[in-house]
């Protein structure tokens, strides 16, 4: 094998998350030992930052070092990195797109034709879902901030606009960013509300320099599910307190943490609180439980109920049973 493909196949195999032992190398790449440390002082001579440690458990790794050096991708890999480079073009982070674009550029030149092809047929034959408005952009530099603090477990200060528009400094414990659709929002302990609250990134501004070390907290629930229970509910025009006469944990299965939360009463009684943005909506969601419910209010869902169970009725009547009930006064 001549000396360039081997220092080539050399990182390949360096790039891969472990050690390598001389001996392995050298097995992987049919030469000596003494061949291998010489390549090895080539690639660091080129910028590339191998680390190597000595003695019976010894080897090679690839390291971070102080540039980008350049990367070797496989196939899979190359197509990954070009699709993500053309969703992060148009996504939600503002200030990437030009830079993704210039990434993306210098990839594609590179791609052998037979890849080019598979990237460029996903864009061809890949259709949008239109939104009715474009989703809210959050700058990099906050994403990278609030990454770090919750790395980091530092207090942050936060500038914060509500959904109201009321204005607010938070001084929070950020734990976990979370991207559900086209938002962003962050998990954090509110020191003032002595309680787990859920930011939306694009509308807080985070205050330089970041606070002191914190010590974590135990979160009290998956941070998904209170992110999508918190959205949810704040969409909802229409909230509900529904019975329902089955076990909490038949209820729980039916449903997900969007569309709403279950507390169990006994061992054949619970109590969902759920909602939607038009009672029709909430009424078809209660029969698809496929369980009996009782619901007291509001008002405009019990009559929506009513109205729902007199169609139904009139469904499944025969046509004599349809004609004595129009006869009706």
């Amino acid at each position: 094998m001549e000396t360039s493909a081997r220092l080539l196949h050399l990182l390949s195999l360096l790039q891969a998350p472990r050690d390598w032992t001389g001996p392995e190398l050298a097995a992987r790449l049919e030469v000596s030992t003494r061949t291998v440390r010489k390549d090895v002082e080539r690639l660091r001579a080129l910028g590339y930052p191998v680390h190597g440690t000595r003695g019976n458990v010894g080897g090679y790794r690839l390291g971070a070092g102080a540039r980008l050096p350049p990367l070797l991708l496989d196939d899979e890999e190359a197509v990954a990195v070009a699709i993500g480079l053309r969703t992060a073009a148009g996504g939600t982070i503002a200030g990437v797109e030009e830079t993704s674009l210039r990434a993306l550029t210098k990839l594609e030149r590179l791609l052998p034709s037979r890849l080019r092809r598979r990237v460029n047929a996903l864009q061809t034959h890949t259709v949008p879902v239109p939104r009715d408005e474009p989703g809210p952009r959050v700058a990099a530099e906050t994403l990278t901030a609030l990454a770090a603090a919750c790395r980091d477990h530092q207090r942050l200060r936060l500038d914060y606009r509500g959904h109201d528009g009321a204005a607010s400094v938070r001084e929070v414990e950020p734990y976990r960013l979370v991207n559900w659709g086209r938002r962003w929002y962050l998990v954090a302990w509110d020191l003032d509300r002595a309680d787990w609250r859920t930011f939306r990134v694009d509308r807080l501004v985070p205050r330089a320099p970041a606070g002191p070390r914190f010590a974590p907290r135990q979160p009290p629930e998956d941070v998904v599910e209170r992110v999508m229970r918190g959205v949810s509910s704040a969409a909802w025009r229409y909230r509900a307190s529904v019975t329902v006469h089955a076990a909490a944990e038949v209820v729980g299965e039916r449903i997900n943490a969007a569309v709403g939360t279950v507390r169990a009463v006994d061992a054949d009684t619970c109590v969902l609180h759920t909602g939607a943005d038009s009672v029709q909506a909430l009424a078809v969601h209660l029969g698809l439980l496929g369980v009996d419910f009782t619901v007291e209010d509001p008002p405009e869902l019990v009559e929506q109920l009513r109205t729902l169970a007199e169609r139904y009725r009139n469904a499944i009547r025969t046509p004599s049973e349809n004609r004595g009930h129009n006869s009706r006064p």
